[in-house]
């Protein structure tokens, strides 16, 4: 009898965590999405619920869970300034308390575990582009401290586990990531400028848009997270796993209005406090460790992503801006 690998995805009705989801299942695993729909939708991964190998529960990692598993991806916690400023107490809980139970689970049940931690740990760099041995410039006071010092709690948790009580852990640093499946009222900027330039609004800018992003299509990431999860014991990470591609947000804003043809012209708002001015990975580690870079270009990914969500427009599914 084959006996299918289980794998737990807490934040699973999410962006990436749907996609991890899918393939997951395409690759023969039993998978257990927990999920508290918070930012992660039903939507999601209704089309995966009659699969016999996908299990879907409604679940808040911020309280322990008793499940038999052999390894963990834990994704949850709202990664937008939107949604994670919204109710900044609970996002440090759910990155502290939900790492946590998840480590906690982990060390009960003998599994691996993978931390999705974020470019945020590294604040507004002082390095260009950050690899993972920077620490970052991070501002612990401010309104994106709940999400930028919980990541980085998270972190030091994960790596006291691993000498403390010898735990398989992973991390993974993930910088900004696009595709289909984003919450269209995130606030971010890939799914703003979309939705914007599809209604035909003004397209909102903050400062002089020369602030730069560098953009990874969500498959390419789950490719990356993947094989994190697969590599040696040995290789604990943290890695950063996105796409070094730069773009100014003026040059992005361009191509979305280019690739939607939209009439939308671009507007100037102030810059909000502690958004970082340049955003890049250094890849070096991925590639070698991992043998993993990016391979969809941004254009290709945001014809995908725009088909998505100018689908969701037609449809009527509510989107407000």
């Amino acid at each position: 009898m084959h006996i299918h690998k289980r794998v737990l995805v807490t934040g699973g009705a999410g962006f990436i965590g749907s996609h991890l989801c899918e393939r997951l299942l395409a690759q023969g695993c039993e998978v257990l999405c927990v999920d508290n729909f918070f930012t992660g939708a039903r939507a999601n991964v209704a089309h995966l619920l009659t699969h016999p190998r996908f299990e879907l529960m409604r679940h808040d990692v911020t309280f322990p869970l008793f499940v038999e598993v052999d390894e963990i991806y834990n994704l949850a916690c709202p990664a937008s300034p939107v949604h994670y400023q919204f109710d900044p107490v609970q996002t440090t809980k759910t990155s502290v308390h939900g790492a946590i139970n998840m480590l906690g689970l982990a060390k009960r049940v003998k599994a691996k575990i993978l931390q999705a931690s974020t470019s945020e740990v590294y604040g507004d760099p002082v390095v260009h582009p950050q690899p993972e041995s920077y620490w970052g410039n991070v501002n612990p006071i401010g309104p994106r401290s709940c999400y930028d010092e919980g990541k980085r709690c998270a972190e030091t948790l994960f790596f006291d586990y691993h000498r403390q009580h010898a735990l398989r852990i992973k991390v993974a640093r993930i910088f900004n990531t696009y595709g289909p499946r984003m919450h269209p009222n995130d606030g971010r900027v890939v799914s703003n400028f979309i939705v914007q330039a599809l209604k035909g609004e003004p397209i909102t800018l903050y400062g002089d848009g020369g602030q730069t992003r560098s953009f990874c299509f969500v498959d390419d990431l789950v490719t990356g997270l993947m094989a994190l999860m697969e590599s040696s014991d040995g290789m604990t990470g943290p890695v950063n796993l996105g796409n070094p591609g730069e773009f100014s947000i003026k040059e992005l804003a361009e191509i979305v209005i280019g690739l939607t043809g939209s009439a939308s012209t671009l507007t100037f708002l102030p810059l909000p406090q502690d958004d970082p001015k340049q955003r890049r990975p250094d890849i070096r580690l991925a590639k070698e460790a991992l043998g993993w870079e990016p391979t969809i270009p941004l254009r290709q990914g945001l014809e995908r992503t725009i088909s998505y969500f100018d689908a969701l427009l037609r449809a009527g599914t509510a989107i407000a801006t």
